[in-house]
């Protein structure tokens, strides 16, 4: 082996290069998943969708994560902000999930019902 062989069999140059990768990656999810974040957020509010306002905060679940992915990836040694990383993304996940818990239980007792949403409705097709 070569003495730019790390312990995962790939050569710096070949880390630099997936690094690149992931960084170029992460961003580009991160500004698609911002605008989708505001429509659906927009649109959930508008027609009082728990639902459609969950899937606008898994969106931002999602810019989290790319972010967090940004953040590791511009360390020298990825690997050593894997664990932070996990916990990060997993504290994002649970604050969704409470979000949609307290709207469906809100929504059940107080019988609020969503209104019909086109954006809503474009926003999921594809």
């Amino acid at each position: 082996m070569s003495t730019n062989t790390r312990a995962s069999g790939l050569t710096a140059q070949e880390r630099q290069r997936l690094g690149r990768r992931a960084r170029q990656l992460a961003g580009a999810s991160v500004a698609y998943n911002i605008v989708e974040c505001i429509i659906a957020v927009w649109a959930g509010a508008a027609a009082s969708s728990v639902a459609l306002i969950g899937f606008g905060l898994d969106s931002l679940v999602e810019v989290s994560s790319g972010l967090i992915i940004l953040w590791q990836f511009s360390h020298h040694l990825p690997e050593s902000r894997e664990r932070v990383a996990q916990r990060l993304m997993a504290l994002s996940f649970f604050a969704l999930a409470g979000y949609v818990t307290f709207g469906s239980v809100r929504g059940l007792m107080f019988g609020v019902e969503p209104d019909t949403s086109p954006v809503g409705i474009g926003l999921l097709l594809p």
